[in-house]
């Protein structure tokens, strides 16, 4: 009983950890007209410690658009001023980060070790990744396909009946550190996959007839980070010679071929793209399993979060994919079946014209590789909690994201290729 109260203490003291840092910061809602506003967006960021939530970046904002960004406690005037004295129409989304984020952990299941219904942290998915293979030894096996830059394993999760040939889909979840409404998703895919097989007709024939690859974790050292040091970190925590600056954004090192245009050379930026395609020991090993299975991979699905979002190639380039008008019937019937359970309104598109231009996504990667079927998915909310999205909307949140992978899993078996 006393080794509980102390994890139990620990643990609270670890989520208390991570929520004070950020008493009295703000995010804020900006209206983006014109060019002239992106200007004075540009001079504040330069001026100001400010966190870009939604886009990325500053050097990602376009006129007609919304910007969310978190401003430290001591700058908050600052940057309430110049709003005001340039006009700039704005609201506050968060007025005080450290209430929001001690609230996300407001799940009433009572639970000691994981749980599909709490943000588990890094340990406990490790230990679950284990635990549901070998208790679903006929559905589940798991792999590691590498290691992270602070020497942690990286664990894929096979889920189907094994066959031969078999098509498949693969997905990961936890890209940006700070999203941890991804990995929750991760996980409660896999346990309905398991729970469901032999009982729910659709999800048995998927099983049956496709395999799932499910990463729950991708960017783990960064994860762990914001679970222990700063809830807000994004990037991974690699270092380079030369800067004293930490981590790069992985989604940004795949494309590099393509796309040195919108990632960032600077490495403390929170899009800095790394020195090279690659780069990563994450990113690495995640290009090195895609393109050894590429045969047998025929769609590819990145869980990040927020703005409920369902985007294709291409985020590099405002040029269409091939088969861009399927992959808009795709998202667009995917979407409407998401909204059948919650009324949960989703929009879709090519990734540069349906947010904003970026160093491309994984998807475009993917797609770059040969996969038809790929695609980001940028879970709830809108803004109101941001990335402090409360366990209480795990639940809701995941079983809508069902039914959209579901759609998917049915269009990939009935479109082979």
């Amino acid at each position: 009983m006393l080794a509980l109260l102390v994890l139990v203490t620990l643990a609270l003291a670890s989520a208390h950890h991570s929520g004070e840092h950020f008493e009295g910061q703000k995010v804020f809602r900006v209206f983006v007209e014109d060019e002239n506003h992106i200007n004075l967006l540009h001079a504040l960021a330069n001026t100001n410690q400010i966190d870009f939530w939604k886009p990325d970046s500053v050097t990602q904002i376009k006129p007609h658009s919304t910007v969310d960004f978190r401003v430290e406690a001591e700058d908050i005037s600052t940057v309430e001023n110049f709003l005001e004295q340039n006009e700039l129409q704005y609201e506050v989304l968060i007025s005080n980060l450290r209430s929001i984020l001690e609230a996300q952990f407001d799940s009433q299941v009572r639970a000691t070790g994981h749980s599909y219904e709490k943000y588990n942290n890094w340990e406990t998915i490790e230990a679950w990744t284990q635990q549901v293979a070998s208790e679903n030894p006929d559905l589940i096996s798991r792999s590691a396909i590498g290691t992270t830059f602070e020497g942690r394993t990286m664990y894929l999760l096979k889920v189907g009946k094994p066959g031969p040939n078999k098509p498949a889909i693969f997905m990961d979840c936890g890209f940006h550190a700070r999203e941890w409404i991804s990995p929750a998703f991760c996980q409660w895919f896999v346990r309905e996959a398991v729970r469901t097989y032999g009982r729910e007709i659709h999800m048995t024939e998927f099983l049956e007839k496709l395999d799932f690859y499910v990463l729950p974790v991708f960017n783990i050292d960064g994860y762990v980070y914001t679970w222990t040091k700063n809830r807000m970190w994004r990037k991974t925590r690699s270092t380079y010679d030369g800067t004293k600056c930490i981590g790069t954004d992985p989604t940004e090192i795949l494309m590099l071929g393509g796309a040195f245009i919108m990632s960032s050379r600077s490495p403390c930026d929170e899009t800095y793209c790394g020195p090279a395609a690659e780069s990563e020991k994450e990113t690495k090993a995640l290009a090195n399993f895609i393109r050894n299975n590429l045969s047998s991979i025929k769609a590819y699905l990145t869980i990040h979060s927020y703005s409920q979002m369902m985007l294709y190639p291409y985020s590099y380039d405002y040029k269409l994919t091939e088969n861009n008008v399927e992959l808009n019937a795709l998202a667009k019937a995917t979407v409407k079946e998401l909204a059948t359970l919650h009324g949960t309104k989703y929009t879709y598109g090519p990734g540069a014209t349906t947010i904003y231009p970026a160093a491309g996504g994984s998807d475009d990667w993917a797609y770059d590789q040969g996969i038809k079927y790929s695609f980001t998915f940028e879970l709830r909310d809108k803004g109101r909690y941001g990335f402090a999205l409360p366990e209480s909307k795990i639940r809701p949140t995941c079983e809508e994201t069902m039914l959209a992978i579901k759609h998917i899993a049915n269009y990939v078996l009935e479109h082979p290729y």
